[in-house]
């Protein structure tokens, strides 16, 4: 069973209309980078960049570096988390 503060964290994780926003657009278009989020979501490459961050450190989001790009790809978890959101609908 989860422990209770790592609930929390996940659940941190994901606690943001932009955040959700993120989760997504990557389930549509795995592998984006940061620029092209900011783009598609029309968000500061700065704002986009600390959402990210914060998807990431529960494990909603997987980063991979490719070249001189990072690339951003919803994790397991992250789906889950999605298919619960729109359960909640």
């Amino acid at each position: 069973m989860l422990k209770t503060r790592h609930l929390e964290g996940i659940v941190k994780g994901f606690a943001n209309h932009r955040r959700i926003q993120i989760m997504e657009l990557l389930e549509s278009n795995p592998e984006l980078s940061l620029q092209n989020v900011s783009v598609k979501l029309k968000v500061n490459i700065k704002t986009v960049s600390e959402h990210i961050r914060r998807l990431a450190i529960p494990g909603l989001v997987y980063k991979r570096n490719r070249g001189n790009n990072v690339l951003h790809k919803l994790s397991p978890l992250g789906l889950s988390i999605l298919k619960f959101l729109r359960k909640l609908e």
